[in-house]
């Protein structure tokens, strides 16, 4: 099954300094029938003017992922870091217990990144923080993972059952990813048009699929995007004692 989202669907709000579009409910957009995608909360494409930022402020118990398309953003936390995330950087903080910080442009252009928050698997963690640079290069006609908490090696790792790949295809060029019923996979596209197995998805369409056992991937144009490898999370609810009830 795939539902495709088309790019018009996106929350989006313009605050001078800060463009962005929210993929899930956040902040002060609120769609109870869009809140999470498996264990995935928050998908958000921001574009960040030169001088301006987020200030410090706080998080608990979420794997926040950031990966940087273009410019920079000067990272400053309570664990003592601070990091300047450019474009193919991609930088995690997992915020455990509790965590505060910054993110500012501090250069001369616009910086357009994306957010990505993860529920972890295990709560009440201590805070850590984890960055590595890629080369768009490594991502060419291939999906490159980039950050994992499945034991992959040379990834920026996070406390989740997930993937996050990067992709650039060139026109005609096709792709495959295998799957099962206890997955499900998020594809947001940056640019160009593919067609994942069979549905057509224009530049900044999401598709969330579930129950598909092979997921393929063709480009008919030049495209770029990011997709997540996510567990499917069916056993979120109650638990059988809840299910028996109890009689007033």
């Amino acid at each position: 099954m795939i539902q495709r989202i088309p790019a018009e669907k996106r929350h989006f709000s313009d605050f001078g300094w800060l463009k962005t579009y929210w993929l899930f409910s956040f902040s002060n957009y609120y769609d109870p029938n869009n809140i999470q995608f498996g264990p995935l909360r928050v998908f958000n494409d921001d574009v960040v003017l030169p001088g301006y930022g987020f200030p410090t402020h706080p998080h608990r118990e979420m794997e926040i992922i950031t990966l940087v398309l273009s410019g920079e953003i000067t990272h400053e936390d309570s664990m003592g870091n601070r990091n300047v995330i450019c474009a193919g950087d991609v930088q995690r903080m997992s915020a455990g217990v509790g965590v505060t910080h910054s993110e500012f442009n501090l250069s001369e252009h616009s910086t357009r990144f994306y957010q990505v928050w993860i529920y972890p698997d295990v709560p009440a963690l201590t805070p850590s923080y984890d960055q590595r640079t890629f080369q768009p290069a490594q991502w060419k006609n291939c999906l490159l993972p980039v950050a994992s908490g499945v034991g992959m090696e040379n990834v920026v790792t996070f406390n989740a059952n997930a993937t996050i790949y990067r992709a650039e295809l060139d026109g005609h060029h096709a792709i495959e990813l295998a799957s099962n019923d206890h997955r499900r996979t998020f594809l947001y596209l940056t640019a160009g048009r593919l067609c994942v197995n069979g549905v057509t998805l224009h530049s900044n369409d999401q598709a969330r699929i579930d129950l598909e056992s092979e997921i393929k991937i063709a480009a008919e144009e030049d495209s770029s995007f990011v997709l997540l490898d996510l567990p499917s999370c069916k056993g979120w609810g109650y638990d059988e004692k809840t299910l028996k009830g109890t009689p007033v």
